[in-house]
């Protein structure tokens, strides 16, 4: 059975479900890093400053019976484009949400004539990662690197040019 869904630009009625949304992406986050602390205890309040900072106008979600089921939007850099947030919410996934989601970003950001579109996903988030790369982000532009001053576990993880990192 197909999904119906529609994507179109965020309205101001989105907002509880986009909130809901970046809830349910910190969460995820706080699983795969099996940190209860990420975004603190009310991380739906940074979607209303992502909204503040790149308006409305730059939001797009996924829609189903009413409700909104998944959330893209675009930070423009000048030549350089941002991909954020990009959220499914999970009884949604594996459906095609995700894929039209980030054709709409893709499709928007070449409108706007931008020569590069980035995106960011945490690094131990390797469902998302494989599913970007199957979307043609294969360019690796940027890595974050930085120092644990906390007793955080991490995973032993990919080698890039002879350095073994983790994640």
């Amino acid at each position: 059975m197909t999904l119906s869904f529609v994507i179109r630009t965020y309205q101001d009625e989105d907002r509880e479900h986009c909130r809901a949304l970046w809830r349910e992406l910190t969460e995820w986050h706080r699983g795969i890093y099996q940190d209860p602390n990420i975004g603190g205890e009310h991380p739906e309040e940074y979607f209303d400053k992502h909204l503040t900072a790149v308006g409305p106008n730059q939001l797009w979600v996924a829609v189903h019976d009413s409700k909104a089921v998944g959330l893209v939007g675009l930070i423009f850099k000048g030549e350089e484009t941002e991909i954020e947030p990009l959220i499914v919410s999970k009884a949604y996934r594996c459906k095609g949400i995700g894929t039209k989601l980030i054709e709409t970003a893709i499709s928007e950001a070449r409108k706007k004539g931008v020569k590069y579109l980035n995106i960011a996903p945490v690094g131990r988030n390797i469902s998302t990662l494989k599913f970007l790369y199957k979307r043609g982000f294969r360019n690796l532009g940027y890595i974050t690197l930085f120092i644990d001053f906390t007793n955080h576990t991490w995973k032993s993880g990919p080698e890039i040019f002879g350095c073994k990192f983790k994640y």
